[in-house]
């Protein structure tokens, strides 16, 4: 087994996803010629897109779509070639319109495009370790001038607080409605966003008094889970592969990356953190944080925290690794998990 095989097993577990994800379209008079398309595409490689035509139609041009954007056009029936090292990873939907006798049809096809990042298997080191409070059940955690917040889940127990990291004494403490699963949280313009898990609704307060401002339903169909930022745009994961860029002034998605470790996709993406850069993200469940390239979605290093649950002996199965929060003071990474009884300061290095 390749050694990023062997680290994706670390995100994914027993099960290593990697079907050729194509899909033809159904159409009466054309298709899409699929016979030399390889399971998966690279970012380096390109895709030549040509129809099939069994009805020998005479065909005048064919006008060539990725992902409902024209990209070409050619005139009878000749192959289109397209780049691929500009398209996010995931799934590439293909349209060719066939122009013939004054009518048109559309032949599609779907192709997956993953990631050619061997990932590098990161080292930590534990500098500090500090109490934290066994009934958290920890969504989010972040630093905000100097004071170190917590988000928490659980139906009528949802809350974010600050706390005094060295001590695990509460400073404040705001709690969600009874009917609200609280999830991620960040601070970004003088304001503290919250996520719900599946009641698609966010909060916004204001950073200093902790008030809250504002409610705000969700952009898109999906569940919130963790929240990072990189000062302009929120970046939020909704436990698929996907992170999500969110507009923070009208709470609108815009865009969003697909996280992939060679041809797998890494689900289950929960609590996010930007630290120099690069995403750190936990995988839900998994004992272990990817850090992923934020413009492709590449997983390009992977830390194995393994260690730390067994350094624990009050802790159980389901107490699931959770929480990442970068210190710039100290530029050290602090992370903990549901329901545990200590969070970690560690240094991070290859």
């Amino acid at each position: 087994m390749k050694k990023y095989n062997f680290l994706t097993f670390i995100l994914l577990g027993i099960t290593l996803i990697g079907c050729n994800g194509t899909k033809k379209g159904e159409n009466s008079l054309f298709t899409i010629d699929d016979s030399a398309f390889p399971a998966h595409f690279l970012p380096q490689e390109s895709v030549s897109i040509g129809i099939l035509n069994p009805n020998s139609k005479e065909i005048d041009s064919v006008v060539y779509f990725v992902n409902d954007k024209k990209v070409g056009s050619t005139k009878g029936a000749e192959k289109f070639k397209f780049e691929l090292k500009n398209q996010k990873l995931g799934y590439q939907y293909l349209k060719a319109t066939a122009y013939f006798g004054g009518d048109s049809s559309d032949a599609t096809h779907r192709i997956e495009l993953v990631s050619n990042v061997e990932p590098k298997l990161l080292k930590y080191k534990v500098v500090n370790t500090y109490p934290h409070d066994k009934k958290s059940f920890t969504e989010g955690l972040e630093f905000h001038n100097d004071v170190l917040f917590e988000s928490t889940g659980q139906k009528g127990d949802s809350y974010f607080r600050s706390v005094d990291y060295k001590t695990g004494k509460v400073i404040q403490q705001v709690n969600l409605p009874n009917e609200y699963f609280g999830e991620g949280i960040t601070f970004i313009n003088g304001k503290l966003y919250q996520l719900s898990w599946q009641e698609k609704t966010g909060f916004i307060y204001d950073a200093n008094t902790l008030k809250l401002e504002k409610k705000f339903s969700y952009d898109k169909d999906i569940e919130g889970w963790g929240m990072t930022n990189d000062g302009k745009y929120i970046y939020q994961s909704d436990g698929t592969e996907k992170i999500w860029k969110m507009d923070p002034a009208n709470q609108k998605m815009i865009d969003y990356i697909n996280v992939y470790s060679g041809t797998s996709k890494i689900k289950a993406i929960n609590e996010l953190e930007l630290i120099d850069g690069k995403f750190y993200v936990n995988v839900w469940q998994k004992d272990a944080i990817a850090v992923v390239n934020p413009t492709s979605g590449a997983v390009e290093g992977i830390l194995n925290m393994a260690d730390l649950r067994k350094s624990m002996s009050d802790i159980t199965a389901d107490d699931v690794l959770n929480g990442i929060a970068y210190n710039p003071k100290t530029k050290t990474i602090f992370v903990t998990g549901k329901n545990w009884t200590k969070i970690f300061e560690i240094t991070v290095s290859e």
